[in-house]
C-alpha cells in the first residue's frame, strides 16, 4: 500500500526515532513493505519511517532498480559503526521535494542493523553509502537542509 509521504516542514521529520522493538512482527513485515511500495512509486531511492509518519528505526532503500537491477533492502535498527573516506553527491529529499544540495558523506559505511538471524554488519561504498547516511538522518531527525552546502 502507498502512503502519503510527510513533507517538510511537518515536525515528524525533527524526531529522534524510537528503536524497533517488541512491534509485532507483522506490523513491522507490513510497514517495511507499505515503505519499499512509496519509494518506488515516488520514485526514489530510500524511505525512512519518519517520511510516512511513524517514529521507528526503520528505513528502506533500493540503489540500482532504476537501472533495471532490484535489490530491495529493509534495514531495522540500524547504525553506522564505521566510516572512510569522503564523496560529495547532489542529494534530493522525497520530504523536501524540488530542493536538491551538495552533501558530503562518507565514501564507505558499514551498517550494523537487525536483519533474519539477529544483528549483522554488512559494508557499503559510493552511492548506497551516500543514501544509507541520508537515511539514517532522518531516523534523527536530521535533513540535507541541516548540512552545509559541500564544495564541488
Amino acid at each position: 500500500m502507498i502512503r502519503p509521504i510527510v513533507i517538510h516542514p511537518d515536525p515528524v521529520l525533527r524526531d529522534v526515532c524510537d528503536a524497533v522493538t517488541e512491534e509485532p512482527v507483522n506490523d513491522v513485515v507490513t510497514l517495511a513493505r507499505d515503505m519499499l511500495d512509496t519509494m518506488y512509486a515516488a520514485p526514489g531511492r530510500g524511505l525512512a519511517a519518519p517520511q510516512v509518519g511513524v517514529t521507528l528505526r526503520l528505513f528502506v532503500m533500493d540503489c540500482s532498480w532504476k537501472e533495471g537491477v532490484p535489490d530491495p533492502r529493509v534495514f531495522v535498527n540500524p547504525e553506522i559503526v564505521a566510516r572512510v573516506g569522503e564523496q560529495v553527491n547532489i542529494e534530493g529529499c522525497l520530504s523536501i521535494p524540488d530542493t536538491p544540495r551538495r552533501v558530503a558523506r562518507p565514501a564507505s559505511v558499514t551498517l550494523a542493523f537487525d536483519g533474519a538471524g539477529g544483528r549483522r554488519e554488512e559494508r557499503f561504498a559510493g552511492f548506497a553509502a551516500a543514501c544509507i547516511c541520508h537515511e539514517i538522518d532522518h531516523l534523527d531527525g536530521v535533513l540535507i537542509l541541516d548540512h552545509p552546502e559541500a564544495a564541488a
